[in-house]
């Protein structure tokens, strides 16, 4: 385990030394898997790192019993989820994922119907391939990640309660541009994430999309796509000083670097069918670095604050 991170579970009060366990497992998930999501939560105060990476890591290891190329495991997922729900509600697990999101639950006394509407959409993704309109798509990304945006509210610290609608907004948008880069790889699953809608708006078919090929109705189509997101991404955005000021630096650079995925696709002009883009490393230190210099000051002002009060 890495000196800092022991610190952070320190300034979080995890003491216990199967949960230090579980939640370095929990952080290494993250850092593995999901470099922007990982890189964002560095810019929080340190007591609430551990819970975001239990977030993430509960999330992921549901995700990827159905998303797994090789082995999708559908029966683990259900097995999983069901123990994963009991464990949440006794606050108590062997699991250590499931662990340290049971740990997060009871510290921030976070909605375990969350986590349910959340394991039912990922239970969807078994048998679910295709969603005819972007209503359709939404109700799925509801479960898949609006309630992700719920979950980490209370971690960010929500100054009014519009704060709420705002996170909604940027864990759909989040997944959005997920579903856009993903293209080719969903397509491997058998699933097309784009609403049908569109693609018959573009006169775009699943089969054309199986080809590889990004034709000039298929650019029109991730245009279309791509339009859509960056205008939810906008709504999302104004969520940011909804938050308290020492959470905004991190919300601020998931914001810009997840919206830098649409960009990206662009400059790769829209070869995503066969090919997955990224946010390049210089990017993420050019966004990431300023704001780490605000969360430094963020954090000071908070200490300020909390001296003058005592």
């Amino acid at each position: 385990m890495t000196r800092w991170f022991d610190r952070s579970l320190d300034a979080a009060g995890i003491q216990d030394p199967f949960l230090r366990h579980a939640f370095e497992q929990c952080r290494l998930v993250n850092a593995e898997h999901g470099k922007t999501y990982y890189l964002s939560s560095l810019l929080l105060p340190a007591d609430r790192r551990p819970h975001v990476f239990a977030l993430y890591a509960f999330s992921r290891t549901a995700d990827e019993f159905v998303d797994d190329l090789e082995a999708p495991d559908p029966e683990g997922l259900r097995r999983w989820g069901a123990k994963a729900l009991q464990d949440l509600a006794t606050g108590t697990s062997t699991d250590p994922v499931i662990a340290a999101a049971a740990h997060t639950v009871a510290t921030f006394d976070l909605d375990l119907t969350l986590f349910e509407d959340f394991l039912a959409a990922m239970r969807q993704d078994i048998d679910t391939t295709r969603y005819q309109t972007f209503e359709d798509l939404r109700g799925y990304m509801w479960g898949s990640a609006a309630v992700i945006g719920l979950m980490m509210l209370p971690l960010l610290g929500p100054l009014h309660e519009d704060a709420r609608e705002h996170a909604v907004a940027l864990g759909e948008a989040f997944q959005l541009a997920n579903f856009i880069r993903d293209v080719g790889e969903d397509l491997q699953r058998g699933r097309v994430y784009l609403p049908l809608d569109d693609l018959d708006r573009c006169g775009v078919t699943p089969e054309d999309l199986a080809r590889g090929t990004v034709t000039p109705a298929i650019r029109r189509l991730l245009q279309l796509e791509i339009a859509r997101t960056r205008e939810i991404f906008a709504f999302a955005a104004r969520g940011v000083p909804l938050v308290r000021p020492e959470s905004r630096p991190c919300l601020t650079t998931a914001v810009r670097l997840y919206g830098g995925i649409l960009d990206e696709v662009e400059k790769a002009d829209y070869q995503v069918l066969t090919q997955r883009v990224s946010v390049p490393n210089r990017r993420r230190a050019a966004v990431a670095l300023p704001q780490l210099v605000r969360a430094v000051g963020a954090r000071r002002d908070d200490r300020r604050w909390h001296l003058a009060a005592t």
